[in-house]
């Protein structure tokens, strides 16, 4: 193994690690999908650098493209909008 790629593993093993710790630790729903989605797609990168392409190939179209995209509409759904409702007067903040 080269110092490249020793390099490159510790750089996405660090994004991994990283992006993992922001999702447990973000307050904001939305924040912690994206930063999921980081997480997943730095995964495919490690499975590519084990020469698994197939393997890092599914887990953007499963994970990244069915989960993540799941959990965004879900989070765009569930969302509630208070910027409408102050608009009109209607809304009161307790």
């Amino acid at each position: 193994m080269g110092v490249l790629e020793t390099v490159t593993f510790g750089l996405f093993a660090l994004t991994t690690v990283g992006a993992s710790l922001g999702v447990v630790l973000a307050r904001d729903v939305w924040h912690s999908a994206l930063l999921l989605g980081v997480a997943l797609l730095s995964v495919a990168v490690h499975y590519v650098m084990a020469q698994a392409p197939f393997v890092a190939a599914m887990q953007v179209l499963v994970y990244v493209g069915g989960v993540l995209i799941l959990i965004t509409f879900a989070v765009m759904l569930t969302r509630g909008n208070d910027a409408d409702s102050d608009a009109d007067g209607q809304g009161v903040r307790q």
